[in-house]
């Protein structure tokens, strides 16, 4: 019966999670702020190796890890939009689809459809995921010049102007 109980609230509480990821706070989960931006192998959508290491400590950048199926990066996607066409002379965007019920067929797919703004990859063996301990899909790491991360978030409501304020 304890059993069944503590399922059932571990349940519960991953509802409640997965309910308020639009409204999460910046910096409660994932990559440590003041840390350096890690590398990681990923891939383009032409199934080319590549790493992220490419971006770090070269000039701010946003990292947004997302899924086709996710509500929360629906609801961010205009705000990303917008950020890009504001600040992407002074920023570099880059996109991190993640491998879960996902294949680069469909995110290609879903790339012409809503031309998200940035470079954008595909996280094949989750490397990408793991080294920025990514929570859930609508998280954003936001890095500085010299590869320092100074923002995190998740869910569709993240202040992206304020975020990138910090790296300006």
């Amino acid at each position: 019966m304890r059993q069944a109980i503590g399922y059932r609230l571990s349940a519960i509480g991953l509802l409640l999670i997965a309910v308020n990821a639009g409204a999460a706070r910046a910096q409660d989960m994932g990559i440590e702020i003041g840390t350096m931006g890690p590398g990681a192998t990923v891939y383009t959508l032409d199934g080319k190796e590549t790493d992220l290491a490419k971006y770090v400590g070269k000039s701010p950048v946003l990292i947004e890890f997302w899924a086709t199926w996710c509500p929360n990066c629906k609801e961010l996607e205009p705000a990303m939009k917008a950020a890009a066409a504001k600040y992407g002379d002074k920023v570099k965007f880059v996109g991190v689809a993640v491998s879960v019920n996902e294949s680069p067929e469909k995110v290609k797919a879903f790339l012409e459809k809503h031309a998200l703004p940035g470079d954008q990859y595909f996280d094949t063996h989750g490397k990408a995921t793991g080294a920025y301990d990514v929570p859930a899909t609508s998280y954003i790491v936001i890095l500085d010049k010299t590869g320092k991360v100074v923002y995190t978030g998740l869910g569709g409501r993240q202040n992206i102007d304020a975020a990138i304020k910090k790296v300006l």
